[in-house]
């Protein structure tokens, strides 16, 4: 049986769980599976939807296994890494931020197959840091405590190569833009521009 990808809307959470007796909805499902944006996991999601907002390209479902994350009207290319100095689990100290930024194989989800170079498909990184440090008042909802950080991609190719990983320190070394989510938008066009 072959078939091409299965379309998908954006849901709005009132949708209905059948066979459950009990009238759960898919919101109910969201509460169950995502309450935990603090963890590593749901934090990287959290941060690409910042990052669609602050680029005004949040109207449309993310696609988890794309090659790159966002992309905006003028058709540039963004991949959205995060990281946190804060965890759900127990912490001795601050988590030190590191971000992955390996070279990918693009998969095509429309056709079922991988391009043949190995790259990284974005045009720029925004590097998004959860930087609040207060257990009390830590809310990765509120757009004032991230900090962002934009490189080219061509850039990250020419300073780190094919390195997997890299630090705050190294990005703010090989000449990362920071931004605060208001000016996010323009600042990504002019790392762009500028890199």
């Amino acid at each position: 049986m072959e078939s091409g990808p299965i379309p998908f809307q954006k849901k709005t959470g009132h949708e209905e769980i059948f066979g459950d007796h009990r009238n759960h909805h898919l919101i109910d499902f969201w509460q169950w599976a995502y309450s935990d944006l603090i963890g590593n996991t749901e934090r990287g999601s959290v941060a690409e939807y910042l990052v669609a907002l602050a680029c005004n390209v949040d109207s449309k479902p993310r696609i988890s296994w794309d090659a790159f994350d966002l992309q905006l009207e003028n058709g540039i290319k963004i991949e959205v890494k995060s990281s946190g100095y804060l965890q759900t689990w127990k912490q001795k100290d601050y988590s030190k931020p590191i971000f992955r930024i390996p070279k990918t194989y693009a998969w095509d989800y429309n056709e079922n197959i991988y391009e043949r170079n190995k790259k990284r498909q974005a045009d720029v990184y925004v590097f998004a840091l959860h930087a609040h440090k207060d257990h009390g008042t830590i809310n990765p909802l509120d757009t004032r405590q991230w900090e962002f950080y934009i490189l080219s991609s061509r850039i990250l190719d020419v300073k780190v190569g094919e390195a997997k990983q890299i630090s705050l320190e190294k990005l703010l070394k090989i000449g990362a833009i920071m931004s605060n989510f208001d000016d996010l938008l323009r600042n990504i066009e002019s790392a762009l521009s500028n890199g």
